[in-house]
C-alpha cells in the first residue's frame, strides 16, 4: 500500500479539505507538513462543517491519528483554540489522537506584530498579500538559526538564553521600524502559560512516523498552500515562506522520501488566487464574478474574496513536474455547469512571443498574455454525480482536454462538498 501526499496544484484554496477528508477513511495517520495557520480546510461530515487550520484534516475521524510535523511554524494560542472549538462540536482531542513534532517552531506575538506592520507599510503594487499572522516572520527565525521551538518549552532553564539570541535580532529590528520593544519577561510569560496545554502532545514525530511505515500503516501527507505558493517554484516574491511542492513532505514530516508511494494534486476545474501575484487567467467581468459567487471563493480563515479566471492548463502541468504529481483531484466541476463556451490557457505571449512555462521573473510574470483554447460547455448539471455514468457528455469531454494539457490523469473528480459526490478514477492508496 501506498503511502500518500496531497498538495495543491495551483495556488491553494483547492478543496484539499474534502479529499484529504475522503482519503483519510483509508489512513491510518494524516500528517500536516508545513504552513501555519494562513491556510484553511473546510470539512463537511454529514451534517457537521468543521473549519480547520493548524490541526489535520483527519483528527475529525475517530481512530486516526494526527500529526503536526516539523516542517509547519505553530502559533500555539491559535492551536488552543482551535482544539477548543473542535471539542465544543462533540470532536475528542487528546495526546492519543494528536501528536506535535518537538522541533517544531513557534510564532509568538512579536512575529504577528511584525507581520502585520511589514504588510500595512507597503503602500507598492509589491503587497505579497500575507494573512498577518506571523507565519512569515517565524520562518526566519527558523532560517536564522534563532527561534523557539516547542521542546525548549519543556526545559524552563535554558529558555531565558533562547530568548535573548531571540530578542538580540528582533529589538534592534523593531527600534529600526518604530515598534514597542518586548520585554523578555513578557515573552518569557507569553510562552510559559500556554506550555502546559501543549506540552503533553508533544512527540519525536519523526520516530513515531518511521514505526508505523514499518508495521505497513497508511499514512497520508496533507499540505497546506498550493504548489505554486512553494518559496522555491512558486510565483515568487508572491509566495508562503515554506516548500509547498511534495518533496517537502518528507523534510516536514521527517521521512525519507522513499516512505512517499503516490502524490495525489488537487486542482479546480477553474482557477482562483488569494492575494497579490500574477494571474494570468484572472477575470475582471461577470463571468469571474460568477465563478466567485457559485463557487463562494472567500477564505475559511480571512474570509478574503478570492480572484477568479479560467483553468490554467501550463501552471497545472508545471505544478505536475516540480511535485512529480501521480494523479489530480478535480474539483467543483459543477461551478461549471451552464456555461456556453469555457476557456482553458493552452499557453502565454509574453512580448509577442509563444512560450509554454511560467517564467520565473517577476516582471516577466506580470506581462504574460493568454492563449486561450475554446471549449464547449454544457447545460445538463454534474453536481452530485458519482460516476462517469453521471455527468454530461462535453464535461467528460473537458476532464480529458485537461488530462492531455497537464499531462497527469484524472483520479479523482470531485463534484460537490459532499464527501460522497466523489467519483473515484484510481484509488492513490492502491495503485502503487
Amino acid at each position: 500500500m501506498a503511502n500518500v501526499v496531497v498538495i495543491g496544484a495551483q495556488w491553494g484554496d483547492e478543496g484539499k479539505g474534502k479529499i484529504v477528508d475522503w482519503l483519510s477513511l483509508e489512513a491510518d495517520v494524516v500528517v500536516r507538513f508545513q504552513g501555519g495557520h494562513n491556510a484553511g480546510h473546510t470539512l463537511v461530515v454529514g451534517d457537521n462543517v468543521f473549519k480547520l487550520a493548524l490541526l489535520p484534516s483527519g483528527i475529525v475521524r475517530p481512530g486516526k491519528l494526527s500529526v503536526i510535523g516539523n516542517g509547519v511554524v505553530l502559533d500555539p494560542y491559535h492551536l488552543v483554540d482551535e482544539i477548543g472549538g473542535l471539542e465544543a462540536q462533540g470532536v475528542a482531542i487528546s495526546p492519543a489522537n494528536l501528536k506535535i513534532a518537538e522541533n517544531v517552531v513557534l510564532i509568538l506575538s512579536l512575529h504577528r506584530e511584525l507581520d502585520a506592520y511589514r504588510e500595512e507599510a507597503i503602500t507598492s503594487g509589491l503587497k505579497i498579500g500575507t494573512t498577518k499572522r506571523g507565519i512569515g516572520p517565524a520562518y526566519e527565525d527558523k532560517a536564522g538559526r534563532r527561534a523557539i521551538r516547542l521542546m525548549d518549552l519543556a526545559d524552563p532553564g535554558a529558555l531565558d538564553d533562547k530568548i535573548a539570541r531571540l530578542l538580540a535580532h528582533h529589538e534592534p529590528l523593531r527600534r529600526g521600524l518604530g515598534l514597542e520593544p518586548v520585554s523578555a519577561a513578557a515573552l518569557r510569560d507569553e510562552l510559559l502559560t500556554v506550555a502546559p496545554k501543549i506540552l503533553p502532545f508533544m512527540d519525536a514525530t519523526w520516530d513515531l512516523l518511521e514505526t508505523y511505515r514499518r508495521e505497513g500503516k497508511r499514512i497520508l501527507f496533507e499540505g497546506a498552500q498550493g504548489a505554486l505558493l512553494d518559496i522555491d517554484h512558486g510565483t515568487y516574491p508572491f509566495v508562503t515562506s515554506s516548500n509547498t511542492v511534495a518533496a517537502g513532505a518528507a523534510t516536514g514530516a521527517g521521512v525519507g522520501p522513499k516512505a512517499i508511494g503516490y502524490v495525489l494534486g488537487i486542482a479546480k476545474a477553474y482557477t482562483t488566487r488569494v492575494g497579490g501575484g500574477p494571474f494570468p487567467t484572472e477575470l475582471h467581468d461577470g463571468v469571474g464574478r460568477l465563478l466567485g459567487d457559485r463557487g463562494r471563493e472567500y477564505g475559511v480563515n480571512t474570509g478574503r474574496r478570492r480572484r477568479c479566471g479560467w483553468f490554467d492548463a501550463i501552471l497545472v502541468r508545471q505544478a505536475v513536474k516540480t511535485s512529480g504529481i501521480d494523479g489530480i483531484a478535480l474539483t467543483k466541476l459543477d461551478i461549471l455547469d451552464g456555461f456556453e463556451e469555457i476557456k482553458v490557457c493552452v499557453g502565454y505571449r509574453l512580448d509577442g512571443k509563444h512560450i509554454d512555462r511560467m517564467p520565473g521573473g517577476q516582471t516577466a510574470q506580470a506581462r504574460l498574455k493568454p492563449i486561450y483554447e475554446s471549449i464547449e460547455g454544457w447545460k445538463a448539471t454534474t453536481a452530485g454525480a458519482r460516476s462517469w455514468a453521471d455527468l454530461p457528455a462535453q464535461a467528460i469531454k473537458y476532464v480529458r482536454r485537461i488530462e492531455e494539457l497537464i499531462e497527469a490523469p484524472v483520479a479523482l473528480l470531485s463534484t460537490s462538498p459532499e464527501r460522497e459526490d466523489t467519483i473515484l478514477v484510481h484509488n492513490p492508496f492502491q495503485d502503487r
